[in-house]
């Protein structure tokens, strides 16, 4: 994979996690229960898709701008997303997209949920 900064990147993000999902061959960050990114394997474990969830505007409208951003491999294709890994992405959008994921994500838990994560 290209983007060999995400891992490190991800898990400095308060209250994040990860684990493997093996019947999914996928490697999942989390913040609590619920995932916000993930790197999807094939079946020689080698990764395919950088999975994300975004807005279902934004995510529509990066998908027409960038052919490796598709709709969400194996997950609801409106709100979540997929990136080649080895596609043209710049770094720079892929750290936004991530970041907007993070936030997407954490902004679903109640706002004293969301202190307790954030003051980790």
């Amino acid at each position: 994979m290209q983007y060999t900064w995400m891992e490190e990147y991800l898990l400095k993000k308060k209250g994040v996690h990860k684990d493997f999902k093996a019947e999914w061959n996928w490697e999942r960050y989390l913040i609590e229960d619920k995932m916000f990114a993930a790197v999807c394997y094939d079946d020689q474990n080698r990764d395919m898709y950088i999975t994300l969830k975004l807005n279902p505007a934004e995510g529509d409208f990066l998908r027409q701008q960038f052919e490796d951003i598709i709709p969400g491999y194996y997950m609801n294709k409106v709100h979540w997303n997929s990136i080649r890994t080895e596609g043209a992405v710049p770094e720079d959008l892929l750290k936004e997209m991530l970041d907007k994921s993070y936030a997407l994500v954490l902004s679903g838990f109640s706002k004293k949920k969301q202190q307790e994560i954030l003051s980790r």
